[in-house]
């Protein structure tokens, strides 16, 4: 009984940390300390991570949280798969919101790869979402592997120390989704190829 018990508490633990909320802003973090955007100033790089984090992470969740307390719902009844195309519109919306800024900006393409990622797999699950409840988790850590191969492409280094990580994480994710019963073995695998696809993809063709 005392190892189920912490065999659920680590799944929470690892749904709770690998968010696909973060990704955003992992991805932009690591991007600044490792490319050539640890060439700006800090100042610059923690005004662009705070407002990544601001538009992907705190806008999404907070509209999402108001729109679960005003229908009555827990986390776990707003995760069947008929009450997930709110909370999809309302990501969608964030990170276009976030691609039309950067734009604006005149942020380098290989950045905006990043939120057209994030927003095509937002779009695709949405849709996929009619079907099949497909992981969100299990995405977003398989667009992790997807984004790592393109980036192996466009800055020339060796990606297979990383992309063996990545995997192991796309597996723990998955397992850790499997656990706590919200998907199936369908779901996560859907989510982890719709992942590599839009991740690889983003980067390649932006």
């Amino acid at each position: 009984m005392t190892n189920n018990k912490t065999l659920i508490l680590s799944a929470q633990a690892v749904s709770l940390l690998f968010s696909p909320f973060y990704m955003a802003t992992i991805i932009f973090a690591i991007l600044m300390m490792f490319s050539y955007l640890n060439l700006m100033s800090v100042a610059d790089r923690l005004t662009g991570l705070v407002l990544v984090y601001l538009l992907t992470v705190i806008l999404p969740r907070l509209c999402i949280f108001l729109y679960r307390k005003v229908n009555g719902w827990t986390r776990h009844q707003m995760g069947r798969r008929e009450r997930r195309f709110v909370p999809y519109i309302i990501s969608i919306l964030c990170y276009g919101l976030m691609l039309y800024l950067m734009e604006r900006l005149k942020m380098p393409r290989f950045m905006m790869g990043v939120i057209v990622c994030a927003l095509s797999l937002q779009i695709v699950c949405a849709l996929t979402n009619i079907w099949l409840k497909v992981s969100t988790h299990a995405a977003a850590s398989g667009a992790c592997i997807g984004l790592l191969m393109a980036f192996s492409l466009l800055l020339h280094f060796d990606p297979t120390l990383w992309l063996c990580a990545l995997t192991l994480l796309n597996g723990l994710v998955c397992s850790a989704r499997l656990i706590l019963r919200q998907h199936t073995i369908v779901d996560v695998w859907a989510g982890t190829v719709i992942g590599v696809i839009c991740g690889f993809l983003s980067i390649t063709l932006i």
